[in-house]
């Protein structure tokens, strides 16, 4: 069973994210195990303080390696990986969640505020990712991505598994498009083949669409 665990200086944010739906129902299940850890633990001061200004001046706060130092120090095991969320770190691409899913224990440490003290990227991570080119007000929310998108490819987690490799960038295209009832909406209708019975036909469809679908919108997924 792996085990995520999400270490960041606010991890309400990520606790009724990981009691619900099917994360939450992955944990009772006994699939997985998920838990915010509150990096304030390891601070020793009456502020609980994480972050202090950055060496050489400029805005915002840094946050501190002290804490993320005792923290890992005091978490990580033989085989722990630990994961920094960072704009700086390689996107987040369908191999990697796949990558992660075969792991027993992964630490998220999120970013935020400025930035994080370099040393920890430097010296204490296992991989850096980032989920896009944008920023977040925290790193939690990409943890969050990046534990959603790894926990649904865990065998049984979702009512069927087949959903997990049959959907965009599982074969390096987007997925074919989705139907369902009513057949007619505002004189919109399903396509025919889908109501044929045909499956052959509508499997051949359906590779066509998703391939169109590529081409048109992530031609890079092509090669």
């Amino acid at each position: 069973m792996i085990e995520i665990q999400i270490l960041t200086p606010i991890p309400a944010i990520a606790e009724g994210v990981l009691r619900e739906s099917i994360l939450g129902r992955a944990q009772e299940a006994g699939l997985v195990k998920l838990e915010a850890v509150d990096l304030r633990r390891w601070t020793h001061d009456r502020h609980r303080t994480v972050d202090d200004s950055p060496y050489g001046g400029g805005p915002g706060m840094v946050m501190k390696i002290e804490p993320i130092a005792e923290a890992l120090a005091e978490m990580r095991r033989p085989e722990t990986k630990v994961i920094f969320l960072t704009p700086q770190g390689r996107p987040l691409r369908q191999p990697i969640v796949r990558e992660y899913v075969k792991a027993e224990h992964l630490i998220l440490l999120c970013g935020h505020y400025e930035g994080v003290d370099q040393r920890v990227a430097d010296h204490l991570v296992d991989d850096e990712i980032s989920i896009g080119d944008y920023i977040l007000t925290n790193g939690v929310l990409g943890a969050l991505v990046l534990t959603d998108a790894i926990v649904r490819l865990i065998p049984g987690v979702l009512g069927d598994d087949q959903s997990a490799v049959t959907e965009s960038f599982e074969a390096d295209m987007l997925d074919h498009p989705h139907y369902t009832r009513p057949v007619e909406f505002n004189s919109w209708k399903v396509p025919p083949i889908l109501l044929s019975g045909n499956h052959g036909a509508i499997a051949t469809w359906r590779a066509e669409q998703a391939l169109l679908a590529t081409k048109k919108r992530r031609s890079d997924l092509l090669g």
